[in-house]
């Protein structure tokens, strides 16, 4: 699935000549985060920040001549001159997993979406991340439900279990192998079938000679190492 289907597109953006303040107004004014700073052509030269505006705006517990002094400067600063240049973005082509990569390696809260030209055509949030996966794994569809089935690690499982939903006319509308985490979450199909009746579901799967699979909770042995 790509970025493109689920970013902002045409997101605001603004000049690097315009000064701080500006930049700080334009954030709270539309509740943003994120500024993509462009030149004008409309191609991608940094970012800026929330975090990077509060933190070059004069403290609240400043008082006086100090903090005017302070005002000003940062009334006459452009936004270039604290705008990361060290960024990161995506393409129009990208993928959640390119994204998902770059979220978790930078600990960022959005990325620009630039076109083959570096233009500014998207932004793509840590929210429309969710809302792609919950499209993807059908989260939230009118009946939707997940199963998970122990996987025995057979060849032909996954069509053999497709073959007995069907044969009962049950709809799956999606199917995933997980090998599991490596620790406590084992190899895992998980199921996710869109049905009022999941009793019926799981009389198929098991007459199927299918395993279904919960999680293992001793709560003794959780309480004892507790103690």
């Amino acid at each position: 699935m790509f970025v493109y289907y689920y970013m902002t597109p045409e997101p605001l953006t603004i000049n690097q000549e315009i000064s701080l303040t500006e930049a700080y107004d334009i954030l709270s004014e539309h509740h943003f985060r994120h500024l993509p700073v462009v030149d004008d052509s409309g191609k991608l030269l940094g970012m800026v920040t929330d975090r990077d505006l509060r933190s070059a705006c004069p403290s609240s517990i400043l008082t006086g001549e100090e903090r005017q002094k302070i005002v000003d400067q940062v009334s006459g600063t452009p936004v270039s001159a604290i705008m990361s240049r060290a960024f990161v973005s995506l393409q129009v082509t990208s993928t959640l997993d390119d994204a998902l990569l770059r979220f978790t390696s930078r600990s960022i809260g959005a990325l620009p979406v630039v076109d083959s030209r570096e233009r500014v055509v998207g932004i793509f949030s840590l929210n429309d991340m969710m809302a792609a996966y919950r499209s993807l794994f059908g989260l939230g569809e009118k009946g939707s439900i997940l199963v998970s089935i122990k996987d025995t690690g057979e060849p032909d499982l996954l069509s053999r279990l497709v073959s007995a939903l069907e044969k009962e006319k049950i709809y799956c509308t999606r199917l995933v192998r997980s090998s599991g985490s490596g620790g406590r979450e084992p190899a895992a199909i998980y199921l996710r079938v869109n049905t009022f009746n999941l009793s019926s579901v799981h009389k198929v799967v098991e007459g199927a000679g299918f395993i279904l699979q919960i999680p293992e909770w001793n709560e003794q042995e959780e309480t004892e190492k507790d103690a």
